[in-house]
């Protein structure tokens, strides 16, 4: 039986005052070098054998998209359940400002998810709630097909760790860089395959 490929695809680099500062839920765009990703990210997504594309609605993922637009068949379907996290109270904070206000190292934010222990955030009972059951719809739905999901660092982690049946907190073994790329075979009566991990096209000549 032919297996369902999932392309987990991360939104291109965002505006320097976003880095290292938990965004989550501020609709913030690329910045000029996170276009210039998103241009060549979209160079390897024309060539992928894609049958459906979906995308978290937020600002930072259309922008990466953007490029595609007119090159691909396929029209992007922009889904709620796909925003990233909510930080609650560490949202715009800088690592720093996490650490010194929460005596929380910012580095360990997937275990503060995961337990739920981050003031007024989406605890990671609750990031399950949303994403476990849009993933198996997506299962059933394509199954046997190739679709890409286009999101944010948070969110991919989730899906893996549910494909992988991992803890949240065990996503932080996987890199998920700005526009990169992972591949997942799911289905077919086998345990999921990871196929790529963090691949980034933009830093490939010739890509």
């Amino acid at each position: 039986m032919k297996r369902t490929r999932l392309y987990f695809i991360r939104h291109a680099e965002v505006e320097e005052r976003y880095h290292r500062v938990f965004g989550g839920r501020i609709d913030m765009g690329l910045s000029p070098f996170g276009h210039e990703q998103a241009q060549r990210l979209a160079e390897y997504v024309q060539r992928l054998p894609l049958e459906a594309i979906y995308a978290s609605p937020m600002l930072r993922v259309r922008q990466t998209l953007e490029p595609c637009n007119g090159h691909l068949l396929l029209t992007p379907v922009f889904e709620e359940a796909l925003r990233e996290f909510d930080f609650g109270r560490w949202t715009g904070l800088h690592f720093r400002q996490v650490r010194e206000q929460f005596n929380a190292d910012p580095w360990d934010w997937l275990e503060w998810i995961e337990q739920g222990r981050i003031p007024e955030g989406e605890t990671g009972a609750q990031i399950r709630a949303r994403l476990e059951p849009w993933l198996q719809d997506k299962l059933l739905r394509h199954a046997g097909q190739t679709i890409a999901v286009f999101a944010h660092g948070g969110v991919i982690r989730q899906l893996l760790a549910s494909l992988l049946e991992m803890p949240l907190s065990r996503m932080a073994l996987f890199d998920v860089d700005y526009a990169s790329v992972a591949a997942v075979d799911a289905g077919g009566g086998r345990p999921p395959e990871i196929q790529l991990a963090n691949y980034t096209p933009w830093k490939t000549p010739g890509t």
